[in-house]
């Protein structure tokens, strides 16, 4: 076997640790906000990777913070509509020159208006219904599309010492699918939506939401992104994407330049990923099989793909073990480390080890490199 870094527990906290800035490895700054009085925030000096944004401290939760949890179905949609807006995010708002914040400027109940059918709300963007309509009619002609809103805000410094708000990036979070009853306590019906109706029903809200921020004097010059989400069933295992993003500019009311976004998670193993995704699923399944010749009756490794236009970025392997052992789980984890070596040359891949007494080892291989990351629990 090919030699690797095991990184004891011990270790990788205080690696953890070293990555957590301090008020004096940080630039502090004020930072004008919707209060008349301007607040001290800090810089921090460290940026772990240049694809990540440097966060202000003390950390300020998002204005409507907890509503993701009610208002997306799924755990995995929860995680990416927050991520995959801010990945997003970086076309417009560099992560050298910018700083992330979570948005401050749409309140919990705003949020709550806005989600509402125009019927039931003033401020609601979801179509109207009436009490008469059916429950099949609604579906199909009426269902709710908007599910969620993300909001998330992109700082700059300034030359006086002080951060400001340099951008605003909006998720619409948009079901692929109508959930539905006939009757009251009955079974529940799905109607999907076709994605021609949810880039419509996206593009029309996504206007209206840069006009209304654009009503508030300190968000009239500020560029807005507007990304377009596509939520996945509520028993899907693998995440929904953006689709679509778009910008209103400083100072202009709606919305221009649509890009599209071909991004896309894929599961391991299916037939599907064996039809489109040829090599990579014969590489996973190879990396199973090693697995099974570990396990004789082994068989619940599962992966997830992350591509984007077609080409893979990132695998996540899951293995659920079920001995307990710490050097079974070693030697295990020992194995496993060589066939991930073996399998996966140019990608980068994440396998994580697991029990029911939760994470036991993490093994990480970056694209190209020879010897992957080792951490045991």
């Amino acid at each position: 076997m090919k030699s690797f870094r095991l990184i004891p527990a011990i270790v990788a906290a205080a690696m953890l640790v070293g990555c957590v800035p301090s008020k004096e490895k940080g630039t502090e700054l004020t930072q004008d906000t919707q209060q008349e009085k301007a607040e001290t925030t800090i810089i921090p000096s460290l940026q772990i990777d240049e694809s990540y944004y440097r966060t202000l401290t003390p950390y300020k939760p998002s204005a409507s913070r907890g509503l993701v949890v009610s208002n997306v179905f799924t755990k995995y949609d929860m995680k990416e509509v927050e991520t995959g807006l801010m990945r997003l995010s970086q076309n417009e708002f560099d992560t050298e020159n910018y700083f992330f914040q979570e948005g401050q400027y749409l309140a919990e109940n705003t949020v709550g208006n806005w989600l509402s059918r125009s019927s039931q709300k003033k401020e609601g963007l979801n179509p109207p219904t009436t009490d008469s309509m059916p429950a099949e009619e609604r579906a199909t002609k009426a269902p709710i599309y908007l599910s969620h809103i993300v909001e998330q805000n992109y700082l700059t410094k300034t030359s006086d010492n002080k951060v400001k708000l340099g951008g605003i990036s909006i998720g619409l979070s948009l079901n692929s699918i109508y959930y539905y009853q006939k009757e009251k306590y009955g079974d529940y019906f799905e109607q999907p939506i076709p994605e021609s109706k949810l880039v419509e029903q996206g593009k029309k809200m996504a206007a209206e939401i840069v006009s209304r921020l654009r009503s508030r004097d300190e968000l009239k010059d500020i560029p807005i992104v507007v990304g377009l989400f596509k939520q996945k069933a509520r028993n899907d295992v693998i995440p929904g994407t953006y689709f679509t993003y778009g910008v209103a500019k400083a100072g202009q009311n709606d919305v221009s330049d649509w890009k599209g976004i071909d991004e896309e998670y894929v599961l391991f193993p299916t037939s599907e990923t064996q039809d489109v995704y040829r090599d990579d699923s014969k590489n996973f399944m190879n990396f199973k099989l090693d697995v099974d010749k570990y396990f004789s009756n082994y068989t619940s490794v599962v992966g997830t793909g992350f591509y984007k236009n077609k080409s893979i970025q990132k695998l996540t392997i899951e293995v659920p073990i079920q001995f307990f052992g710490k050097l079974e789980i070693i030697g295990f984890t020992q194995y496993l480390t060589g066939a991930l070596i073996k399998r996966f040359d140019n990608i980068n891949v994440e396998v994580s080890i697991t029990s029911i007494n939760g994470p036991e080892a993490l093994i990480v291989k970056n694209a190209n490199e020879k010897e992957p990351y080792v951490h045991i629990y």
